[in-house]
């Protein structure tokens, strides 16, 4: 490893570093613009200027490679004169416009003109002014702020995979642009405002809405899908403003979704904000919480508890479901379940139901299938890490379900269930890069675990796992990409069917045919309402969306940002949900809703405050005490054998935007989806 010295200081870095990650090891603070760490190196800012010794003008510091014996000096005279430089022509057209400007209080150029820069300018002529570019409905630019880092331009191109974004024009006349004037086609490209040091890229639904100063920041966990990526809520009296990303290495590094991001807007439409019960007349009225809970304890002692069942939603924690499942086995009754789109998943094993590989070990991955999934939709961030290992190595990457563009080059194999079969024999071609591989990976979506010949699949996928030696001793290359954010919590708490219990599937295929008395939907909207038409439905939530419709009882909860709970992401690892803000209204908290009605029924739980709950919680499962951390299981072979179907494998979730109560709701969201379906098309200029 070389050494080098920093400002009289020694200091030792890993081969390939740049001098600038040298200065930082060695505790200087580098001004810089156009380099990140995430990022290939552009080297067109020059901020980063430092001395070197035996060199005859000052050096890029992001752009030179660290090498034995160097001498470098970050606080010359020399180099500062360098900087005051750099920053006098960052600024020659940079319009004085701070005062209005949404990046004000967190804006790199300020701070950097500031603590780096001089008190004047000794231009004097025009400044140049650029047109306004169009980037659909969640970017705003100014582009005449822009000072040409590219951090944008090599986002789109070597994260999101979406080369929409880049330069146009020579030397002053340079300008960055989308070419069409489309939106850019990817779930990830809000990060964009993140990356831009200036602002010329901001967040067009937050546009003179706040300042960051005025905002309460909130650390949470994302559950628009079951990544579980790190967020940060930036909330304002009892309205959230914002979600930005927070840094996590091994789960979303620093990148978040734009459905993350920005259908937030979503939380203050539709909102179920009091207790309503059916009328006579049939329709939905206002009731008091003693009158809601009256209506639903007359009813569960009419029906037998043979016919009274929960179906868990997507999006509720696990302290409810916990609550939940102690109040069911009080009355006595089995009919619970978590797994509302009807996945054939037992819960038997933990490796049967997670990502055991994790997403940080998609970086050691060196072959990988994917089968009935479209991680692009599913989990765009961890779709963005499958295309960050295929840069760095090329490796083969093979896909069975629907053809899609997942962003980086993946072989079709097609859609047929048999394909399984001839992998699993040997007489598939992919069936090399499978044996050649040391870490094989094979991801299987919920279009092969919804389906009803699932289990003969995955006695398949257990052969090729042990023929093509997917686990072994230092690697389980066996995963299960979930899309509900409370799927793996809900089944490790065992969120199931009990002894002679009913499915979501079978209960809502017995609620339709009449032999379900009573369906409690918890957060439960991705169902088919048709089936519960004839069946007294209470439903637990907080938008007035699907499941509401259909409800003779509406008992109102909170949304992810109004309350503290455990998530758990589909690799294992335990988050937690913090309060940003409250419920509107009359609405509660969903485990003190249960736990409230369990008192009026006359079968109290055992606990009367969520730091009680959540404390039985971990006494029951003590896995859910380690916040953060993931534990390993043994493999266990999964599937049994049998005929396969010929319905051809596909993704389940097709569309991306509006895909939840919260995300159904949001404005932005709509025109997200709007925005991309026209895509190709001019956006008309606001």
């Amino acid at each position: 490893m070389p050494k080098l010295t920093v400002n009289s200081i020694e200091v030792e870095v890993e081969q390939g570093a740049s001098v600038l990650q040298a200065c930082e090891e060695a505790g200087f603070e580098i001004p810089r613009f156009c380099y990140h760490e995430r990022l290939s190196i552009a080297g067109n800012c020059r901020m980063c200027l430092v001395d070197m010794e035996r060199s005859p003008k000052p050096i890029a510091s992001c752009a030179m490679p660290a090498s034995d014996g160097m001498v470098i000096d970050t606080q010359s005279e020399r180099v500062k004169k360098a900087r005051e430089g750099v920053m006098e022509f960052l600024l020659l057209n940079h319009p004085l416009d701070c005062p209005i400007c949404d990046q004000g209080g967190e804006c790199d150029l300020q701070d950097q003109a500031m603590g780096y820069g001089q008190d004047g300018s000794r231009y004097k002529e025009s400044k140049r002014a650029v047109e306004e570019k169009q980037m659909g409905p969640l970017i705003k630019t100014i582009m005449t702020r822009c000072i040409h880092c590219t951090r944008c331009v090599r986002f789109a191109t070597e994260v999101a995979g979406v080369p929409d974004l880049g330069a146009i024009g020579r030397g002053e006349q340079v300008e960055i642009t989308t070419y069409l004037e489309k939106t850019i086609a990817s779930e990830l490209s809000a990060n964009v405002i993140d990356l831009c040091p200036v602002g010329a890229l901001t967040s067009k639904p937050y546009a003179f809405i706040s300042r960051p100063w005025e905002l309460s920041k909130t650390e949470s966990v994302d559950v628009m899908d079951a990544q579980g990526s790190n967020i940060r809520i930036d909330s304002r009296g009892n309205q959230v403003l914002r979600v930005m990303p927070r840094l996590n290495e091994d789960v979303n590094e620093e990148w978040i979704s734009d459905k993350a991001r920005f259908s937030i807007d979503g939380l203050k439409n539709q909102r179920l904000d009091r207790p309503y019960v059916r009328g006579a007349n049939g329709k939905l009225e206002p009731a008091s919480w003693d009158m809601a809970f009256d209506v639903i304890a007359k009813k569960i002692k009419k029906v037998k508890p043979s016919n009274f069942g929960v179906i868990a939603g997507d999006q509720v924690d696990a302290e409810t479901m916990f609550a939940m499942k102690l109040f069911m086995e009080k009355i006595g009754s089995p009919h619970i379940d978590c797994r509302q789109d009807g996945v054939d998943i037992t819960g038997s094993s933990r490796t049967e139901y997670l990502f055991n590989s994790t997403i940080a070990g998609i970086d050691e991955a060196d072959a990988i299938l994917i089968i009935g999934s479209n991680p692009r939709f599913e989990a765009p961030v961890m779709n963005a890490r499958i295309r960050k290992r295929y840069l760095v190595g090329e490796i083969p990457i093979a896909y069975i379900g629907q053809e899609i563009d997942l962003t980086y080059p993946a072989d079709f194999l097609g859609s047929q269930a048999s394909l399984l079969k001839e992998i699993a024999e040997g007489q598939h071609p992919f069936c090399k890069n499978l044996k050649q591989a040391q870490n094989p990976m094979i991801i299987v979506g919920n279009g092969l675990l919804s389906r009803d010949d699932t289990k003969s699949l995955l006695n398949y996928i257990s052969e090729i796992i042990k023929k093509f030696d997917v686990v072994h001793k230092r690697w389980n290359g066996f995963n299960v990409l979930h899309s509900a954010a409370s799927r793996v919590a809900g089944l490790d708490i065992g969120f199931l069917p009990g002894k002679s219990g009913k499915s979501a599937k079978r209960m809502l295929s017995d609620a339709s045919s009449s032999k379900m008395g009573m369906i409690w939907l918890l957060g439960a909207d991705e169902i088919d309402t048709s089936a519960i038409r004839n069946t007294f439905v209470v439903y637990q939530g907080h938008h007035g969306d699907v499941g509401a419709h259909c409800a003779d009882v509406i008992l109102p909860g909170a949304a992810y940002t109004e309350k503290n709970g455990l998530y758990v992401n589909f690799e294992g690892r335990v988050q937690e949900a913090r309060r940003a803000i409250f419920p509107p209204g009359e609405a509660k908290d969903d485990w003190s809703i249960i736990r409230a009605f369990s008192g009026f029924f006359g079968h109290p739980l055992g606990f009367d405050n969520h730091d009680a709950c959540r404390q039985m919680l971990i006494s029951h499962f003590p896995h859910f005490g380690e916040i953060g951390k993931i534990y390993k299981s043994r493999w266990k072979k999964i599937g049994r054998p049998g005929k396969i179907s010929d319905v051809p494998i596909s993704p389940v979730l097709k569309e991306y935007y509006m895909t939840c109560p919260i995300s159904r709701s949001s404005e932005t969201m709509a025109e997200s989806r709007t925005s991309r379906e026209n895509l190709g098309k001019p956006i008309a200029a606001e």
